[in-house]
């Protein structure tokens, strides 16, 4: 794609970013047929490549209106476009330039920019939002289940075994995880356990940063990403093996920390060493022994793939061959690989796409005649539960 950024833009790193990506994209359109809300809409606008045309535009200077703003808030971030490009267009990273360029340039209605701001700081504030959880209890999905006697035991010993960091991982709480669904990680702890590892459990006031950074707050990410840093690193360069993520959402975030603080003289190459240690649960489980657990013959499951797991981590198919390798008949709905319609606060904010979303997902799942749906996000699980009456878990849980 040519283009035309002026010559104080293209001096700066976000600019030679911009137009390099912009360079690589040939206009063949084989975005358009994997991109959902372009299925729903119909509005190439609302594509990727659209999107990228309107954000082509904002970086040459030219007027934009608060259309501009509709169509990069309707995207997903998905992904899906990505997975199916041949040209290997860098499309996520080009619309976090394109959304925070338009947030600066085109003022957004206050009633709008207000709904964002108190989207945003609830998710991430742990105080705020355990506070409103306790207030509707009817939000949380799943009590944690208290440890036996003898797992309390196991996890103690691990604890306190002379190598105990050296057997160590880190496990990533999660923002809105802990209190919606803390028996998600309980059950990723008792399955680290059993492998014989020590989980170091971060706080929840840890969150990867991923909220702020795509609602346009990247200072504030930034603060986040830096905190998780200077908090998990010392505990790598003491032999801690690796930083999991169930949630894949936030997988992906965590692997971007290195393109994020790229440039950054002090955090650049710590940076590095977080995105290179850390990996989804489904990632670290493949290279392990599971011959410790169950098989579950015959047991049968329908898997619904997170956008941010097969299209964001480049992962597609780890869970479902994990599952079998147990023993499980997992089946995958029609058009396995769109979206769901969660994507982080997407379906707070854009509500009527992502319950058209959900009842295409739906639809698909329950075709297979499911007796559980098991899939790999916290934000999934949530938007797909209130939807079917089918049980809906994280496939952790099964193990």
């Amino acid at each position: 794609m040519q283009t035309e950024l002026a010559k104080d833009l293209l001096e700066t790193e976000t600019g030679q970013t911009a137009d390099r990506i912009l360079r690589s994209c040939v206009h063949c359109g084989f975005c358009l047929s994997t991109c959902p809300t372009y299925a729903v809409l119909g509005d190439e606008l609302d594509s990727p490549r659209g999107r990228i045309y309107l954000i082509k535009s904002l970086l040459e200077g030219n007027p934009a209106g608060h259309s501009t703003h509709q169509h990069l808030d309707r995207c997903l971030t998905c992904l899906n476009c990505e997975t199916t490009c041949p040209s290997g267009v860098e499309y996520g990273h080009l619309l976090d330039i394109g959304r925070t360029l338009a947030e600066q340039q085109i003022k957004r209605p206050p009633a709008n920019r207000l709904a964002r701001f108190i989207v945003r700081k609830s998710l991430t504030t742990p105080w705020l939002f355990n506070s409103l959880v306790a207030l509707m209890p009817f939000l949380r999905h799943s009590k944690a289940v208290q440890l036996s006697i003898e797992e309390q035991a196991l996890q103690q010993e691990l604890i306190s075994r002379e190598d105990a960091i050296k057997n160590s991982v880190i496990l990533l709480s999660g923002c809105v995880q802990p209190s919606l669904a803390p028996n998600i990680n309980q059950a990723t702890v008792r399955v680290l356990n059993k492998l014989g590892l020590n989980v170091i459990k971060s706080e929840q006031k840890n969150c990867c940063g991923a909220m702020d950074e795509h609602l346009c707050a990247s200072d504030d990410a930034l603060i986040k990403i830096k905190r998780n840093i200077d908090d998990w690193l010392p505990y790598l360069q003491q032999g801690c093996q690796a930083i999991i993520s169930n949630t894949s959402g936030c997988g992906v975030m965590l692997k971007d920390y290195a393109h994020l603080l790229r440039n950054d003289e002090e955090y650049s190459d710590k940076a590095r060493i977080i995105s290179d240690a850390s990996v989804d649960i489904a990632e670290f489980l493949a290279k392990q022994d599971l011959s410790a657990f169950t098989h579950y013959k015959n047991q049968r499951v329908t898997y619904h793939s997170p956008c941010t797991l097969q299209h964001g981590q480049k992962l597609p198919g780890l869970v479902e061959d994990t599952l079998r390798r147990l023993g499980y008949r997992v089946s995958l709905p029609k058009d396995a690989h769109l979206c769901c319609g969660s994507a982080g606060t997407y379906s707070i904010l854009q509500p009527k796409l992502a319950k058209q979303l959900r009842a295409n997902k739906i639809e698909q799942l329950e075709d297979t005649k499911p007796p559980i749906i098991v899939t790999a996000n916290i934000g999934c699980l949530m938007h797909l539960q209130k939807a079917t009456k089918t049980p809906v878990k994280h496939w952790i849980e099964l193990l």
